[in-house]
């Protein structure tokens, strides 16, 4: 469905309604992440929602980085975020921090303070929730809240320069100690952390809180439509109320709801928690929600974005299915993914009646899917070939269109073959199948009027290529393993991770290249990791063929 086939969403009808009216000659918006974690996918359904209202009204999207908290950020999430978003397909107008505006902001205060809006308080946290009162009954005054403007400007300028430990004094808005919306009872606009920060250095040791930091840094950029999710409604009073007392450009903030994916947590908390305590390799893990990780297990940025796309914005949480997420990447990887084979449980075919030291070279399309096939590739092919175990059964029931004694098959791009006999070991374990081919049935050629109903993959023995596939399923047993109630850690899916050390591979894949999806023809679709080595190919599976969930759930 195209942009112009959908129907508006509501905020595209804000801002129709905006440009309509004339409010503004310009759409502005901006992303604003705390670089405190890497993104992940609820942040793309942010980043597909800001960049593309600008890109649909010709207006621009600012990055602006919430860097207010320094025990908690570091540069390395800075540019991983800068990476996927890059990577998703977007580009910004400028990269801005909100510490950028730490001297600026500093001047807010004071004007608040000159204003009498704005007071230092001395009561501890303990001392300030005792006095805040409950949602129907009203707070009471600090002490402190009616410091002359001239000793306020004294103690905010000495918390500046240090004078004072952190949490000793904090500086809050004189709003409304009895307001109905808790948030507007005084809060907390500065606070003292004495620690280093990734870009200022210790030259500050007071920095705003979110609330304050927020509102102010969109009027700077002349922020049209602040986008935030729904968390943010009881903000959005105080959001208004610090513009209209700085008297500063009237950016508004609009919410929508969050989109939260089953099977899956997206709490930075939490997935901190999964990368800390090993339960992850690391936060780009292909198990992880965040969008490295996405990128890593194969997913591409067109299937992050056509997913964002489809469950659209809304004023009403909602659980999305990550089976929706794997819907758009296999329709995606089935137009884009080259085909090849790989046996990841193998068993020896030996073709008796093909000459011994001869192969030959057949010939695959790169994607059937695609008018012309995206070209073509070489195949060998020998007299030993190395097929699924599961593509045999010593004794298969009446339905079993694959290999067992006297069944044929035909072999993908290759020939009919018959099975004669079988070799077992010790342990009664298949260890060689023995077949006979038909010279006459070679796929495109064949002229030997037989037909069968099953096709299988194979590789053939001299030629194939080793490779360690990373077979991935769902980090979680539950759909809803965030919930608060519970310890998302003990819903942990420790099968979600099968590691096979030494599958064979067509030949071709030796040059596999990275960022680019592959069909493992009947096993899924793949793609090479950044883990492999000339001596080693590591290949990731992004998906299966099919969704193996669905049948599970139902189950349940």
């Amino acid at each position: 469905m195209t942009n112009e086939e959908r129907s508006l969403n509501f905020i595209e009808e804000i801002i129709e309604e905006d440009l309509k009216e004339g409010k503004y000659e310009k759409i502005v918006t901006r992303f604003p992440p705390e670089p405190n974690g890497y993104l992940h996918i609820g942040h793309a359904s942010s980043i597909c929602l800001n960049f593309g209202l600008t890109q649909k009204y010709n207006g621009y999207t600012n990055l602006r980085f919430d860097d207010t908290n320094p025990t908690t950020e570091e540069t390395e999430y800075v540019e991983s975020i800068k990476d996927d978003i890059r990577w998703l397909g977007f580009t910004w107008k400028e990269e801005l921090y909100t510490s950028d505006y730490f001297e600026t902001l500093y001047g807010y205060a004071v004007k608040l303070i000159e204003k009498g809006l704005a007071y230092v308080d001395d009561i501890s946290a303990e001392e300030m929730a005792e006095l805040k009162g409950t949602p129907t009954e009203p707070g009471k005054d600090s002490p402190f809240r009616n410091r002359s403007v001239e000793e306020n400007i004294d103690l905010f300028s000495r918390m500046r320069d240090g004078e004072f430990e952190d949490g000793r004094r904090t500086l809050r808005a004189k709003i409304d100690m009895a307001h109905i919306n808790m948030l507007m009872r005084d809060p907390i606009l500065y606070r003292i952390k004495h620690a280093h920060h990734h870009r200022t250095g210790n030259k500050w040791c007071i920095y705003p809180m979110y609330d304050f930091a927020h509102g102010q840094s969109d009027s700077i950029e002349n922020i049209t439509h602040s986008i935030c999710t729904l968390e943010f409604v009881p903000h959005r009073e105080l959001y208004d109320w610090l513009i209209e007392k700085l008297e500063i450009y009237p950016s508004k903030q609009y919410e929508f709801a969050r989109r939260n994916v089953d099977f899956t947590v997206t709490s930075k908390r939490k997935l901190l928690q999964l990368v800390t305590e090993g339960f992850v390799e690391g936060w780009d893990d292909p198990r992880m929600p965040t969008i490295s990780g996405l990128r890593r297990r194969g997913f591409t940025p067109a299937s992050i974005r056509n997913f964002c796309d489809r469950i659209g914005i809304a004023k009403r949480d909602n659980l999305v299915e990550y089976s929706l997420l794997e819907f758009f990447i296999r329709e995606d990887l089935n137009k884009s993914a080259w085909r090849r084979m790989a046996v990841l449980d193998p068993v020896k075919l030996v073709i008796t009646n093909y000459p011994g030291g001869q192969d030959e070279m057949l010939e695959g399309e790169n994607n059937p899917e695609v008018e012309g096939g995206e070209g073509s590739r070489q195949i060998p092919f020998s007299r030993e070939l190395w097929v699924e175990r599961e593509d045999f059964m010593e004794n298969p029931p009446k339905k079993f269109f694959r290999l067992g004694p006297g069944l044929s098959v035909r072999l993908k791009h290759a020939y009919i073959v018959k099975c004669e006999d079988f070799v077992k070991d010790e342990a009664g374990n298949v260890t060689e199948i023995h077949c006979t081919y038909i010279p006459e049935s070679k796929s495109g050629h064949d002229t030997s009027g037989i037909h069968v109903k099953g096709t299988i993959h194979w590789v053939s023995v001299p030629h194939a290529k080793t490779a360690e596939v990373r077979l991935y399923d769902r980090l979680f047993k539950v759909e809803d393993p965030g919930n608060e109630e519970r310890d998302f850690k003990e819903y942990i899916n420790t099968e979600s991770l099968q590691v096979i050390p030494n599958a064979f591979i067509e030949a071709d894949l030796a040059n596999a290249e990275h960022g680019k999806g592959y069909q493992f023809i009947r096993k899924g679709y793949f793609t090479i990791d950044k883990d492999s080595t000339s001596g080693m190919l590591v290949f990731n599976r992004t998906v299966t063929l099919k969704d193996a969930w669905a049948k599970e759930i139902k189950k349940g």
